[in-house]
C-alpha cells in the first residue's frame, strides 16, 4: 500500500487547513499518490473551523466570511482521491533514504493536541486558533497540564513514507505577557475565536479584546455578533503604517473591502476602537473583573497617568502569529526574519525550502492569510507534480505564473502587515517583576531579569538553562518571544529567539511512543 516502506506515498501533506487542502488537491489531480495528515478530526484547519455536527448547528456559514469558497475547496480534495488521516500529530520529519521522508505521527483522540498550542499547530491544524491551553487559566498543575495533552495510553506511534513532503503546517499566536495575564478568562484572540466557530460557546458574556493585529477586528465583530458585549478594542499599533506601503495597498483591494466590513461591524456594535492602546494589567481574584488599558508611546511603552480600568468577564489577547516551523527547520529548513520579529521558512519562487524535497505553503512561509495560503499550495502541488513526473514544462504554464503573480502580491500586503503591527521594543515596561513569564515553569519577569543582570545571559537559551523558562510542556511557545526579549533588553523587535531553533521532536512524545514500534497508518 502506499506509505510503506516498499511502496511511498509521492506526497506527503502536513495540515488540512487552505493550503494542505490547495496542494493535496492539486498534487492528486497531476497524478501523484497523496495523503494529508493532520491533528484535526475535519479539514479546515483553524480558519475554517466548524461545529461538529452534533452540536446541531443549523448555518456554520454565519462564522466564516469565505464558506462558499471553502466548501468548493473542500470538494474538489474530497473527489481528488488524496488519503486524509485525521487525527495523526506529527512529530518529526526525517530522511528515509536519499529519495523517500518518513513523516512521524502519534494517532490518538487527542494526543498532543494541546502542546503548546491548542489545535496542535505543529501537527498541521492550521493558523487561527492558537491560544495555549492554559489561556484559559483553567488550573495551573503539572498534573493538570499533563492530562490537557498525552494520557500515554492511548495514542500509537505511525510512520508514513513519502517521495516529497508538503509542510502546511500554520501559524501559532503570539503572547506577550502582562501582570494578571494567567488569571482564568484571559484567552487568546485566535482562541476565543476558535471556541466560537468549534464548540458555539463565548469566553464570557462582556469581552474586551486586546493585542495588535487585524485578527483582532475580525474577533471583536464575531464576538459581537454571537452576542457578547465588547466594551473595547485595545490595538497596541496603529493603522497608518499602511500607508507607507500604498502599492502593497492598491495590488490588494480585497483587503481593503474586508477591513471595512469589520470596522462597519464595531460601528454597529457600538464597539470603541483604541489604537496606541494595550492592556497591561488584568485584575480579579478567581477570575476576570476588569482590564486596566493604557496609551502606549511609539515603543510601546505605557504613557503615565493615561491607564484605565474597564469591568469585564474575559479578555481575548494575540500580538500576531508566528510561523509552525519546527518540523520543517527539524530536518534543516532555512529561515527568514519577517518584519514582525518572527521567523517563516525560506522558499523559492515555486515555494520549496532550502532542502529539496521539503516545500511549504501558507503561514509557515510568513503570516498571510487563507486566501494567500490556498494559491501557495497550489503552486507547490503543481512544483511537486513537476518534480516527481519529471515534468518541468508543468512550472512554466499560464497558471503557475498566475498563481506566482497573485502570490507576490498578497506577499508584500502580509509584509506590509506585519510592519505595521510588529510589537515595540518598549512592551516589557509592562512588566513587574512578580508578573509570571514561563506559565508551565512558573519563572517570573524577576527571575529572568537577573539571569540577565547578575549572572550575565545574553540570550534566550542561557535563560532557560538558568531559569528553566521554555522548559515546560509547551516547550517555549508561550513563553519564547518574551523571554528573548528579556535576554536582550532594548533590542529593537527582540521579541523572538535569534533564530529559529532545531529540534528532534516538534511536539511532546511519550517515551513508550518512542520504544514501541512505529506502524502504517491504517493498522490498528
Amino acid at each position: 500500500m502506499p506509505g510503506s516502506p516498499s511502496e511511498p506515498y509521492d506526497l506527503a501533506v502536513i495540515g488540512a487547513g487552505p493550503a494542505g487542502l490547495a496542494g493535496a488537491a492539486t498534487a492528486a489531480r497531476l497524478g501523484l499518490s497523496v495523503a494529508v495528515l493532520d491533528a484535526a478530526a475535519r479539514t479546515g484547519g483553524q480558519y475554517f473551523r466548524h461545529p461538529a455536527p452534533g452540536l446541531g448547528a443549523a448555518r456554520p456559514q454565519a462564522l466564516h466570511h469565505d464558506w462558499a469558497a471553502f466548501t468548493e475547496l473542500r470538494g474538489r480534495f474530497e473527489v481528488s482521491g488524496a488519503a486524509h488521516l485525521a487525527g495523526h500529530h506529527v512529530w518529526a520529519v526525517t530522511r528515509q533514504d536519499e529519495e523517500v521522508w518518513s513523516v512521524h505521527a502519534l494517532v490518538g483522540e487527542e494526543a498532543g493536541a494541546n502542546a503548546g498550542c491548542e489545535g496542535g499547530a505543529a501537527s498541521g491544524s492550521g493558523s487561527d486558533d492558537v491560544s495555549d491551553a492554559r489561556s484559559s487559566g483553567t488550573g495551573r498543575s503539572r498534573e493538570g497540564r499533563t492530562r490537557a495533552g498525552f494520557s500515554g495510553e492511548r495514542e500509537r506511534p505511525v510512520r508514513l513514507h513519502a517521495r516529497a513532503v508538503l509542510f502546511a503546517t500554520g501559524a501559532c499566536e503570539r503572547q506577550l505577557p502582562f501582570p494578571g495575564w494567567t488569571l482564568p478568562g484571559v484567552v487568546g484572540a485566535g482562541g476565543a475565536q476558535a471556541m466560537l466557530k468549534s464548540g458555539l460557546v463565548l469566553p464570557g458574556q462582556r469581552i474586551v479584546v486586546a493585542g495588535s493585529g487585524p485578527l483582532l477586528l475580525a474577533v471583536a465583530s464575531s464576538l459581537a455578533a454571537a452576542g457578547a458585549r465588547v466594551p473595547a478594542v485595545a490595538e497596541a499599533s496603529g493603522y497608518l503604517g499602511y500607508a507607507r506601503r500604498p502599492g502593497a495597498l492598491a495590488a490588494n483591494p480585497h483587503k481593503l473591502l474586508e477591513a471595512a466590513v469589520h470596522g462597519t461591524a464595531l460601528l454597529r456594535h457600538r464597539i470603541p476602537l483604541h489604537t496606541r492602546s494595550a492592556v497591561t494589567e488584568v485584575h480579579g481574584t478567581d477570575r476576570v473583573e476588569a482590564v486596566t488599558v493604557s496609551r502606549l508611546d511609539r515603543d510601546w511603552r505605557p504613557v503615565p497617568g493615561t491607564g484605565r480600568r474597564i469591568a469585564c468577564d474575559a479578555l481575548a489577547v494575540g500580538h500576531g502569529l508566528a510561523p509552525q516551523t519546527e518540523l520543517a527547520t527539524g530536518p534543516g529548513c532555512a529561515t527568514r526574519r519577517t518584519p514582525d520579529g518572527t521567523h517563516a521558512l525560506v522558499l523559492d519562487g515555486l515555494q520549496e525550502t532550502s532542502v529539496p524535497g521539503l516545500w511549504a505553503a501558507g503561514e509557515a512561509g510568513g503570516t498571510g492569510g487563507w486566501q494567500l495560503a490556498r494559491v501557495e499550495g497550489e503552486l507547490a502541488g503543481i512544483a511537486v507534480a513537476a518534480r516527481l513526473r519529471a515534468l518541468p514544462a508543468l512550472t512554466r504554464s499560464r497558471r503557475v505564473r498566475d498563481l506566482a503573480r497573485r502570490r507576490d502580491r498578497m506577499r508584500a500586503f502580509a509584509d506590509a502587515m506585519a510592519a505595521a503591527h510588529a510589537p515595540g521594543p518598549g512592551w516589557t515596561a509592562w512588566l513587574d517583576d512578580d508578573t509570571d513569564v514561563c506559565r508551565c515553569e512558573e519563572v517570573t519577569a524577576g527571575s529572568i531579569r537577573e539571569a540577565v543582570t547578575e549572572f550575565g545571559a545574553r540570550d534566550a537559551r542561557t535563560v532557560k538553562l538558568l531559569t528553566r523558562a521554555g522548559m515546560g510542556w509547551c516547550q517555549g511557545r508561550m513563553c519564547g518571544a518574551a523571554v528573548a526579549c528579556l535576554a536582550a533588553p532594548g533590542t529593537a523587535q527582540g521579541t523572538v529567539p535569534p533564530s529559529a531553533e532545531r529540534r528532534p521532536l516538534a511536539v511532546p512524545v511519550p517515551l513508550g511512543s518512542l520504544a514501541a514500534g512505529a506502524g502504517e497508518p491504517g493498522d490498528g
